[in-house]
């Protein structure tokens, strides 16, 4: 018996140590460093030791880039809304570090170790979603209480509606409405708390208000671990390359990119090279494609500048009819308000008035009451006498006649 407990006891030892290996090796197989981003990206883009961060990336693609704009869209998944790139290397920038600005080299990307489903701030405004690429050293709390810089505008505003589209890039607003719309608009603050990963996501737009601003039912996409870099999403499922990044530590040798370009030799983003751009023929054809890029330059801006017209033609028309609306309010609710003082006038007047008869009417009824008295005390005064009138007369009538008997019987005697 106790030669079968002992044999049951070193089995479960056995099997617990393999299920700690196990994990042990899982671990070690998901957990990078900076490397895997220096060794990826250095094929779409330059590595540069730039001053304060380190190794920066600048990315091959094209002086209109933007981060969380360009090629890309967003979709709603459990841990909130997700930058989705259709660029081979966007599982890494969008989703860890953070992207920054330069006057000269365009934008470049600062590395992470931390995994996110975007890092960006998000404002709601009428009719608008926005966002905006959270900067080095900007925590979530901090990106939260962050001023509108006019001056350092980098954020990208959408109809609402169109959110969840694919192509919502067609509904971008132009940036003559920035500050219009941003000085309408309110933080959104909603966060997502991953405790497998100890790390607190900024979530975007809740799910009922995309809900409710496009009007169609949103279905959270569930991520899934990807075992190499890339992203895909197919069935409702996104799936991508998102490994745990280690910081280095003194034992292990410094990650370096393999291929470091001076700063001061690279170039602006209207001569930068996209990997998209085709070869170049000849001089001439060179010279008819900058003529139509210019043209359809001038002509999208003429376009931005019509549709801008319009815009704030229409919004000056709604501001016209909401003050019309709001003085035809104020003078109805006057109207009311004279109507009211002169209804409770009238009714006060006629209060007063009838007051007045009822004091007039309980003045005369007082004095009939007290002539109708007095004629009464006169009347029984007038009785009374009459009473003592006729008892009186009698008596003396009595007694005159008395005498007279006794006059004529005292003259019968002398006889």
């Amino acid at each position: 018996m106790k030669s079968k407990i002992k044999l049951l006891a070193i089995c479960l030892l056995l099997l617990a140590f393999s299920v700690i290996f196990a994990k042990q090796i899982s671990a070690q197989q998901s957990e990078v460093s900076f490397q895997v981003f220096y060794d990826q990206l250095s094929p779409y883009g330059q590595w540069v030791d730039y001053p304060n961060y380190g190794y920066v990336w600048i990315p091959d693609a094209g002086s209109d880039f933007t981060p969380y704009s360009t090629k890309g869209h967003w979709i709603m998944t459990d841990d909130g809304m997700a930058w989705v790139s259709d660029y081979n290397w966007g599982w890494a920038p969008f989703h860890y570090g953070r992207w920054d600005y330069n006057d000269s080299y365009g934008w470049f990307w600062i590395p992470g170790n931390e995994w996110g489903p975007a890092w960006v701030s998000w404002r709601r405004a009428s009719g608008y979603y926005g966002w905006e690429p959270m900067g080095p050293g900007i925590s979530i709390s901090m990106s939260f209480g962050r001023e509108y810089d006019s001056h350092n505008d980098h954020w990208i505003f959408v109809q609402d509606r169109y959110i969840d589209r694919s192509d919502m890039n067609r509904f971008y607003a132009g940036r003559v409405d920035h500050d219009r719309i941003i000085r309408n608009s309110t933080i959104i603050n909603n966060t997502y708390v991953d405790n497998g990963r100890h790390t607190t996501y900024v979530a975007g737009p809740a799910r009922e208000d995309v809900q409710k601003s496009t009007g169609r039912r949103v279905n959270p996409v569930t991520i899934q671990e990807n075992n190499k870099p890339g992203q895909d999403i197919s069935h409702g499922q996104l799936r991508l390359y998102r490994p745990q990044v280690i910081s280095n530590n003194d034992k292990q040798q410094k990650p370096v990119p393999s291929k470091i370009t001076n700063i001061k030799d690279v170039k602006q983003p209207p001569q930068k090279k996209s990997a998209n751009q085709p070869p170049k023929i000849n001089q001439t054809g060179n010279n008819q494609k900058v003529q139509q890029s210019s043209t359809a330059n001038q002509q999208n801006a003429a376009n931005q500048q019509n549709a801008a017209n319009q815009r704030n033609a229409a919004n000056q028309q709604a501001a016209v009819n909401q003050q019309n609306a709001i003085n035809r309010r104020n003078t109805a609710n006057q109207q009311k308000a004279a109507n009211q003082k002169n209804i409770v006038a009238q009714q006060n007047a006629a209060n007063q008035q009838k007051a007045t008869n009822q004091k007039n009417v309980a003045a005369q009824q007082n004095a009939a009451n007290q002539k109708n008295q007095a004629q009464n005390v006169q009347g029984t005064q007038n009785t009374r006498k009459g009473i003592v009138s006729r008892i009186f007369g009698k008596k003396t009538t009595t007694t005159t006649t008395k005498t007279k008997t006794d006059t004529k019987q005292g003259e019968k005697k002398k006889e």
